[in-house]
């Protein structure tokens, strides 16, 4: 999507990208004074504002609108359906510049141009179905003697059986660092006490409230409806109410800090296919413990991060300036190459939303506090405006290839019989379907029957691809299954394997990785020790290097596909790759499916 107000396109038209706004700002510090630290020279900021915008594309969810004043009612018509396009191409979402000519160029309007203009843009969003918010206006120099200005405007469908714009977050950090605080203040609408009052609803184990440590994934939910109010939990409404009232959904997944439990947070990462991660430091701690990691895995599975710094409130401007200055060497290291953007201002988080979305390489940072509740709104700002990752034509692509479902979780809910958790990775899911569910040890698929579906707590009668959600599978054996099997179409015919072979680097490793090591494989929802069969063409590998090696499961086969991307650890050993080639496991024709279904 294109970014707005100074993009990274129109930068490189005016002779510098993006990346080098902040070293020619800084290059300029440097000339004006050899030991000034001019701080907003190290940002590439909002205000540096071009005089225009790269030209309109005919794809996407991006408008450009000289004027829309008193339009004829053919005009209007065909001015309602090129909305409509453009809301289906953000997937509910689209974003109107007024003032703008389709090459880009910023007239602006007068003030009575501009609100005739709004006025028109309302008429038109009531006509299919939407709301609008004005997100931003400035003034840009024109030669009259009138002010003209320009204005950016959100457009987002009213939610229409329940298809509203859903989000994933992953939320990492180190221990301590304020992340299920932080989550239970945006859900619950209600700042922290000092002393972790905000997170006890997040919980899920005895043991949780008792050390204050998240251990196991715990999902909550922040709605926006289509004016771009929060709705949350602050006027006790239940899960189905918020579902029921938003248009997006951005829905947390609260990983742990604590190492111990790395191997949940890896699970959360591979298997719940976040769109975005916010890494929480702690302003007064800094980058410490797992903080690197965390940042290194959500880089190694490429998922774009963003930064919060909370606990603000506990330290002295000079020890949040030192954090976020660390945060930044760190991310303009080689291995990262990424532009952190500080942002202090609204302006800013919708600069920020729209950027982050385009560019992979921008990082925005959010100095923040749960107690004081400072710079909660620019959070909020944020994930309202934070564009989908895919536009409406992948997701189509999806939804038309066979059903896949990861099953992430497993639950026995009383009167309801067998329940699994997970997300819809491709094709459309309806109750009443029929499914199989596998491998089994044997490397067997089981058929079986979809009772009922739930997303975000509430019914729902369609899955569509991307998805996450509960199916009740009626009285379906639950020690059948586990988590990292997958649920297809009949029709599917799946492949399962015992060994497959993937292209790796070698991240660490204290001595050298050689054939018969045991590692722990992560590849999307599949959790699972194997054993290096082969490298080939090398006797060992040392950190650092590449190689093809080949795995062997050692509980059971796997359904797998080329491609996936790969993590693996052992102790201290860590490495990532690619699924690169299949060895499918033969079947034992001994044993047929047997077939469960709901009771009548």
């Amino acid at each position: 999507m294109d970014s707005l107000f100074g993009t990274a396109a129109a930068a490189q038209k005016s002779g510098s990208s993006a990346a080098n706004n902040g070293a020619a700002g800084r290059k300029n510090a440097k000339n004006g004074s050899k030991k000034c630290k001019n701080r907003s020279a190290r940002y590439p900021k909002a205000s540096n504002n071009p005089p225009y915008l790269p030209p309109e594309a005919e794809e996407g969810n991006i408008e450009y609108k000289l004027k829309l004043v008193d339009p004829t009612q053919y005009r209007f018509e065909h001015l309602a359906t090129q909305m409509k396009w453009r809301l289906q191409e953000g997937r509910g979402e689209a974003v109107y510049q007024i003032g703008v000519e389709d090459n880009g160029l910023l007239v602006g309007l007068t003030e009575e141009d501009m609100k005739a203009s709004l006025k028109t843009l309302r008429r038109m969003a009531e006509r299919v179905g939407a709301d609008i918010t004005v997100l931003r206006e400035r003034e840009v120099d024109y030669d009259s003697d009138e002010p003209h200005r320009i204005a950016e405007v959100l457009i987002r469908k009213v939610p229409d059986d329940q298809q509203f714009l859903d989000l994933r977050v992953a939320v990492l950090g180190n221990v301590d660092s304020g992340k299920s605080t932080l989550l239970g203040v945006l859900t619950q609408g209600e700042l922290d006490n000092g002393r972790g009052r905000a997170r006890l609803n997040l919980f899920r184990h005895l043991h949780e409230i008792q050390t204050g440590r998240t251990s196991s994934i715990s999902i909550e939910i922040l709605g926006f409806d289509s004016k771009g109010e929060v709705v949350n939990y602050s006027e006790s409404r239940t899960a189905e109410e918020i579902c029921e009232s938003a248009s997006k959904m951005i829905t947390f997944i609260d990983l742990a800090g604590h190492h111990k439990y790395l191997k949940t947070t890896i699970f959360g990462l591979t298997s719940y296919c976040p769109d975005f991660a916010m890494l929480v430091v702690s302003a007064n701690t800094g980058i410490a413990g797992t903080t690197r990691e965390h940042l290194g895995l959500a880089m190694a599975l490429k998922v774009p991060i963003f930064i919060v710094v909370s606990k603000v409130d506990l330290c002295a401007k000079g020890t949040v300036e030192r954090t976020v200055r660390q945060l930044e060497r760190i991310l303009k290291q080689p291995g990262c190459n990424k532009v952190p953007m500080l942002v202090s201002s609204t302006d800013d988080a919708v600069t920020a939303a729209q950027k982050f979305a385009q560019s992979p390489s921008i990082t925005p940072i959010f100095t923040l506090s749960s107690v004081s509740g400072e710079s909660l709104d620019l959070l909020k700002v944020f994930f309202n405006i934070l564009p989908p990752l895919s536009n409406s034509k992948e997701q189509e692509e999806l939804m038309q290839q066979l059903t896949e479902f990861q099953v992430d979780e497993i639950y026995t809910v009383p009167d309801v019989g067998t329940v699994v958790g997970g997300t819809l990775y491709s094709g459309i899911c309806r109750e009443g379907e029929q499914l199989v569910v596998g491998p089994t040890d044997d490397g067997e698929f089981r058929e079986l029957t979809v009772c009922s579906i739930q997303r975000n707590r509430s019914g729902c009668r369609v899955l569509r691809a991307g998805q996450a959600a509960t199916l009740a599978l009626g009285d379906f054996d639950r020690s059948l299954l586990r988590k990292g099997m997958v649920m297809v179409s009949p029709e599917m015919n799946p492949t399962i394997c015992w060994r497959f072979e993937a292209e790796i680097v070698l991240l660490f490793h204290a001595k050298t990785f050689h054939k018969g090591f045991q590692v722990t494989v992560h590849v999307g929802n599949v959790r699972q020790t194997a054993t290096v069969e082969a490298l080939q063409g090398k006797d060992e590998l040392r950190t650092g290097e590449k190689a093809v090696v080949r795995f062997k499961f050692i509980k059971h086969p796997e359904y797998l596909k080329v491609g996936a991307k790969l993590l693996f650890r052992e102790g201290v050993t860590k490495g990532i790759g690619q699924v690169t080639k299949l060895q499918p496991a033969s079947q034992h024709p001994s044993q047929t499916p047997q077939s469960q279904s709901c009771e009548a």
